[in-house]
């Protein structure tokens, strides 16, 4: 009976409320790990020590989570001779809203229930449909999420679809194996019936499956009074034990990713730019996530809205997918001239953030920076990017997972489309448009314009960091782990995409970074470490150090829009 990790609550660090099983879902995701690959590896070390005597049977039987574990071990080990699933399926399409340590990458492009029954073929499959556990998580600092019971006749669909090719495989008959339903019971689980099922299964017929009973459970009795003090202790250690473990991974992850990008060639330009084509592929297909459909005709909306001495702003439409939008306002200066190209900057907010934010009213964070550049001659563009509403853009986030998807599967899409509409505009330099953005937008200057490749600059503001220390430490108090943004957690970032590397995929475009040193983001020298390896590439590397810069300034979490100003400048021209 492995130790599973319980979904107890409590405060980390005195902030986001999670549970047990998400705490180290979080730092593991974003390691390449996951809380149900440990937890399968225990059931396959127990595997281990009973097939060393080989003529033993061996069979694996869970409810709830045990049961979901019950069947990924079956489907991964063809030593498990019997498999029992209790109160559980596979992976669903509407698994999204359970648990998020339930949540695994890109599952659902592969597997269904169904899938997973025709891997455990054609070993003995048993399907006990009883009540499921019933889980309501709050969202009070972790994702908000229920474990129900779902309908009866669609999970037996799903395993008929496993008996249909069961009967297919033809296996003789006396090799056992197939598909048993257990229907009815709904109160209790590993009831006699599945017993008597798997038991028969593994005792070779030595008995009659009608001799096998399920008896009631006698007194326990333990030598020792204080054994729940010793199961809570024994579950302790093996959370830290996961925890230290992670930790361990982190420390290592930076060799993992020098030794992934050792493709790079840097002795030419020509040559980086060839070969840094193939980690832009696996940074769009298998980091990012991309829906494989073509955008649509641009069928561009637009109206004046804003109209100021210097400026005019309209609000703009344009279509990217069926369904899906790209949305943002475009600021003109008054002294563009008829037939003049301009470049543009487009300048993108953070975190719950409006497009007017960037360019009205003076906000504490942006102080009007796309209003400023306007002033000062550029085109701005200002996007309205999908992070808002709180749980309802991470919502889109746990939808996209198990597809192999991110929420940036849907933003870098849309501004391509915003990208290809500005280069229609008279008066727009097309081969000038550089991206400026402020923390959920710094976010996305590491990620689209190393993408959208017809972005020729990008300055990342207020978010620069070691990111995958952010996002997976236990030690340090800026990490993610210790707050509500349950969907930042990017998959395996630890083996492959450090911000060092991201900021490679962007390169040899200029590329700058703002940072404040008092942002609580992240930490001065973890910044600079990160940044370090970014500059390595550009000035030792490529000798083109001119192209990039970091500017620290005294201030919070902002944009200072001096240093920044200034390499807009240089590289965009007057």
């Amino acid at each position: 009976m492995p130790v599973l990790i319980n979904r107890d609550r409590s405060r980390r660090l005195n902030r986001a409320d999670l549970t047990n099983r998400e705490y180290l879902y979080r730092s593991s995701f974003e390691l390449g790990r996951h809380i149900l690959g440990y937890e399968l590896q225990k059931i396959l070390a127990a595997v281990d020590w009973f097939k060393s005597d080989q003529s033993l049977k061996t069979g694996v039987i869970g409810y709830g989570e045990g049961g979901l574990l019950s069947l990924y071990a079956a489907a991964l080990d063809p030593r498990i001779d019997a498999v029992c699933m209790s109160g559980a399926s596979g992976p669903r399409p509407d698994g999204w809203n359970e648990p998020l340590d339930r949540n695994v990458f890109g599952i659902l492009r592969e597997f269904s229930t169904t899938e997973l029954g025709i891997l455990v073929q054609p070993r003995r499959l048993i399907t006990e449909f009883t009540d499921w556990p019933n889980v309501t998580l709050e969202g009070t600092g972790g994702a908000p999420a229920e474990i129900r019971t779902p309908d009866v006749e669609r999970q037996r669909t799903e395993i008929d679809a496993v008996a249909d090719f069961s009967v297919r495989l033809q296996v003789p008959p006396d090799q056992r194996g197939g598909v048993t339903n257990i229907f009815g019971i709904t109160s209790q689980f590993c009831d006699e019936q599945a017993l008597t099922v798997l038991l028969g299964e593994l005792l070779d017929h030595a008995g009659s499956p009608d001799q096998i009973r399920a008896t009631e459970p006698g007194s326990v009795t333990s030598a020792r009074d204080n054994l729940p003090d010793r199961i809570a202790e024994r579950h302790q250690r093996q959370l830290e034990e996961i925890d230290r473990h992670n930790q361990a991974l982190l420390n290592l992850s930076s060799f993992v990713r020098e030794d992934f990008l050792k493709g790079l060639d840097s002795s030419s330009l020509d040559a980086f730019s060839t070969s840094v084509e193939k980690y832009r592929r696996i940074f769009r297909e298998e980091v990012i996530g991309r829906f494989d459909r073509p955008l649509l005709p641009l069928n561009a909306r637009s109206r004046q809205t804003w109209d100021t001495e210097h400026w005019t702003g309209h609000e703009v439409m344009l279509d990217v997918f069926p369904d899906v939008f790209a949305y943002g306002v475009l600021l003109v200066p008054k002294n563009l001239k008829p037939g003049e190209k301009r470049p543009v900057v487009v300048c993108q907010h953070g975190l719950e953030g409006r497009p007017t934010d960037t360019f009205l009213d003076d906000h504490r964070a942006y102080h009007d920076f796309a209003a400023k550049l306007c002033e000062q001659g550029y085109i701005t563009f200002a996007p309205q990017n999908p992070y808002l509403f709180q749980d309802r853009f991470r919502t889109l986030q746990r939808k996209a997972n198990p597809l192999g998807k991110t929420l940036f599967s849907i933003i870098v899409p849309q501004h391509q489309q915003i990208v290809n509409w500005l280069k229609t505009q008279p008066g727009v330099d097309p081969e000038r448009i550089a991206f400026y953005g402020l923390s959920y937008g710094g976010k996305s200057a590491m990620r689209i314009p190393a993408l959208v490749t017809d972005y020729c600059l990008s300055i990342c503001s207020a978010d620069f960091n070691e990111w995958v220390r952010k996002n997976a430490s236990t030690s340090e108090d800026f990490s993610y782990v210790w707050t509500p943004e349950y969907e930042i957690f990017e998959w395996d970032l630890g083996s492959t995409f450090n911000y060092a590397e991201m900021a490679a995929l962007i390169c040899p475009r200029p590329f700058m970074v703002e940072r404040g040193h008092f942002d609580g983001v992240g930490r001065d020298h973890w910044v600079a470490h990160e940044y370090a390896k970014v500059r390595h590439l550009y000035a030792a590397k490529l000798g083109i150090g001119e192209r990039t810069a970091i500017e620290w300034f005294v201030g919070p979490h902002t944009i200072n829009g001096r240093g920044t100003f200034e390499f807009l400048k240089t590289h965009l021209g007057e």
